[in-house]
């Protein structure tokens, strides 16, 4: 779906997916964010990876709720094939990611409505996993051992977990209510009859942001336990790394606010989340400097094919965390709001930093998963290809952002034309090097 929508900005007007209306391609960048914060990035690292991992370092035989992680796991797929049927229903349902009204309320599309059952299913699983999760750090930890001396896998899944616990109900209520606008005569994000769709702004949003540590907040702690195996020895610093993550996922519940500046909010809320926002970069970039500081034990990053995958991450996260400060900024991000500036923060954050993460852990543990044993060599080779091509797909978007080129809009002015042929022309080079790599695996 990506390279799909990246080939219809390799030039203005080009209209290979969009044809006679943008519906098609309204649906395409719908899904593409749905299906990519709920069942790529969530499902692998939290559902996949934290179900590996967390009774392993917690010395636990297994979950303490293992039929219930079952009916998680099952879930997962129905809610997937849901969301992915609403393609074929009517003509989509090209709303964006975030399923706004009135664009939600107002169109009669089935398609919608499946998306809500599948979201709604997606969050019953998600909830049932992090229950789990809790009720396993606390019950089944190893017999002697202290909670604060957890390593930060444990703690990452941990609160990874509650955050979910505590956001999911938000936008659950928020997909009812929009449920019940569009089938049940509430208006309850009608403005013309006294609604107001703010209130889905803010219901969505508080779970939204706090989404956003949950998908990368996993990586951290893989990042973590791999460095500290190669380097033999903790993180440096392990306890302030925890701190680090307690405080990201405190302060991270605390600025769903900075999203919505453009929506009328008035100077001193903006105050607050900017404050805020910017205040997060502190536990942020303590992170990296442990991270650092730890890898100064490795004897050569250069030779090993995990740890140059570990410091790839690290650099990606730096870039993308470097720019999400800039948007912390109320005044700068309402200039740049919606702009392709944002779509290329939010994936250096998460559609790099997390898959990286995700990665690292298959190549760290490719004996128990992998078909095919990836030699060193060939990492070492690949990781700064898939590098270059990632970086060609998603900085000349904030060079475009700046313009200010509107992010969902198909066609732009043709000075403009340059920049997003080299975003296409890194989306397909990523898409050669993710099918080659699979047909390495494979044979």
């Amino acid at each position: 779906m990506s390279v799909a929508i990246r080939t219809e900005l390799s030039m203005s007007g080009l209209k290979i997916i969009s044809g006679d209306t943008l519906e098609i391609y309204n649906v395409l960048f719908t899904l593409h964010g749905i299906i990519m914060v709920f069942f790529n990035v969530m499902t692998g690292l939290l559902g996949g990876i934290g179900n590996y991992l967390y009774p392993i370092f917690l010395g636990a035989s297994d979950v303490v709720f293992p039929r219930s992680n079952l009916y998680s796991l099952l879930m997962q797929p129905v809610s997937y094939f849901f969301v992915l049927s609403s393609i074929y229903l009517e003509i989509g349902s090209g709303t964006g990611w975030t399923l706004y009204p009135p664009l939600s309320t107002s169109l009669s599309q089935l398609g919608i409505d499946m998306i809500i059952l599948g979201l709604v299913l997606s969050g019953i699983s998600s909830i049932l996993g992090s229950v789990n999760f809790i009720t396993t750090f606390f019950s089944l930890k190893l017999v002697g051992s202290k909670i604060e001396l957890q390593l930060p896998v444990s703690w990452s899944i941990l609160l990874t977990s509650i955050l979910l616990l505590l956001s999911l109900p938000f936008v659950t209520t928020a997909l009812i209510m929009v449920y019940t606008d569009r089938h049940h005569n509430t208006m309850f994000f009608d403005q013309l009859n006294s609604g107001d769709p703010v209130i889905y702004q803010h219901l969505f949003w508080l779970f939204g942001h706090p989404e956003v540590y949950v998908m990368i907040l996993p990586a951290f702690g893989i990042i973590s336990i791999i460095m500290s195996i190669h380097a033999k020895k903790e993180v440096f610093g392990n306890q302030t790394m925890i701190l680090a993550m307690l405080s990201i996922g405190v302060l991270g519940s605390l600025v769903w606010g900075h999203h919505m500046y453009t929506s009328g909010m008035e100077i001193d809320s903006r105050s607050y989340f900017t404050t805020l926002t910017i205040l997060i970069s502190l536990p942020t970039g303590n992170k990296i400097f442990n991270w650092v500081c730890t890898s100064k034990s490795f004897n050569s990053i250069r030779t090993s094919g995990i740890l140059l995958l570990t410091s790839s991450f690290i650099l990606m996260f730096v870039i993308g965390g470097t720019t999400g400060v800039v948007l912390g900024n109320s005044g700068v991000d309402i200039s740049l709001h919606d702009t392709m500036y944002v779509v290329g923060h939010f994936h250096f954050v998460l559609s790099i930093g997390a898959i990286i993460g995700l990665l690292s852990f298959l190549v760290f543990s490719q004996r128990l998963f992998l078909k095919t044993i990836l030699s060193n060599k060939l990492i070492i080779f690949i990781i700064p290809v898939f590098l270059f091509s990632v970086l060609l797909t998603f900085t000349p978007m904030h060079f475009v952002g700046f313009s200010p080129l509107p992010r969902r809009i198909p066609d732009y002015p043709d000075e403009m034309w340059g920049w997003n042929l080299l975003c296409t022309i890194g989306s397909t080079m990523t898409l050669v090097f993710k099918i080659i790599l699979i047909l390495v695996l494979s044979f």
